[in-house]
């Protein structure tokens, strides 16, 4: 089996690649900035042609697609390359695996909802609205997918939307979360003077990267072994039911580190009306469909897990 990774290079595509693999699965990755051949092929996803060659080069049966911009503020300064990368390059790579019968995995995110205080938790049936142009434009890459594989008459394949909430785990840098930067916040909050305004307003569910990875993989897996694909949904949810603002967050972290939090001060306002990305209050996503489907829906503990990698063991 063959699969194809998107974004391997990210946050979250580093752990899918190890997922499939700890499968036995023949996996290839790809990347742009940081592609390193043969490991790692570079492929511009706003190149057809370019998108097209990996695929017969590859011969993939799945393609878990992972690259996106996914940060809320960097969409907001260029909407342009967003769109681009989102929507558009999501559409070319769906309607070709459609064309090959190449099962597709579209990483989608919780932003679809508008997160507004008491519609939570959030069902696959319930009504989209974004908040800001992160959103829109994942919703629009979810509708590009769908679309593709449904205008391809007589394919065998089968495009699925995944979507998840803000994720955490394993990084190469703290940036690469907004989960994970927070214990950088904690020790900031160590310096002298120090008054750090952080959200205590907006609701997270944060979720590992390696859980997300592993559903994946039993994605793929249930759709290779299903002889009837259309009989498979095609729009599912992932979420831990770990619950937290960031500054309860931050909180946990402090107390795992065992470092006192006077220089953090806790912000309720939510969010500004004058501010060019608006954040959801709660877009808690149900696991309903996915468990329905068959799929393991558990996750990691987010105080053990963090305990672990901050090697803070107590007895």
């Amino acid at each position: 089996m063959a699969a194809l990774v998107t974004g391997a290079t990210g946050f979250l595509g580093r752990q899918v690649v190890k997922a499939f693999e700890r499968k036995g699965w023949r996996v290839t990755g790809t990347g742009y900035t940081r592609a390193s051949p043969p490991s790692i092929l570079k492929l511009d996803l706003n190149s057809t042609s370019e998108i097209e060659k990996v695929l017969e080069d590859v011969k993939p049966s799945v393609v878990v697609h992972c690259a996106a911009n996914r940060f809320p503020d960097k969409c907001d300064k260029d909407p342009e390359g967003t769109r681009a990368l989102n929507i558009a390059a999501t559409r070319a790579l769906a309607k070709l695996c459609a064309s090959h019968s190449i099962v597709l995995i579209y990483i989608s995110s919780d932003y679809v909802f508008p997160g507004t205080e008491g519609d939570a938790p959030y069902e696959v049936t319930s009504e989209p609205k974004p908040p800001n142009l992160y959103g829109e434009t994942k919703l629009a890459g979810e509708k590009a997918v769908l679309e593709e594989y449904e205008n391809a008459k007589g394919s065998s394949g089968r495009g699925v939307v995944l979507r998840v909430p803000v994720l955490y785990g394993e990084a190469e840098s703290p940036a690469e979360s907004a989960v994970n930067v927070l214990m950088d916040a904690v020790w900031k909050a160590q310096e002298k003077d120090a008054c750090i305004k952080m959200d205590h307003w907006a609701i997270r569910y944060p979720t590992n990267t390696e859980d997300v990875a592993r559903v994946c993989e039993e994605l793929a897996t249930k759709f290779l072994d299903t002889k009837d694909r259309t009989s498979l949904p095609t729009l599912l949810q992932f979420s831990s039911e770990d619950k937290f603002t960031k500054y309860e967050i931050c909180q946990l972290f402090a107390e795992i580190m065992g470092l006192p939090l006077d220089g953090m001060v806790a912000d309720t306002e939510g969010n500004d009306p004058k501010a060019v990305t608006q954040r959801p209050y709660d877009c808690h996503l149900s696991n309903k469909a996915l468990k329905d489907s068959g799929i393991n829906t558990s996750t990691m503990d987010f105080k053990g897990w963090w305990r672990r990698e901050a090697r803070a063991y107590r007895k």
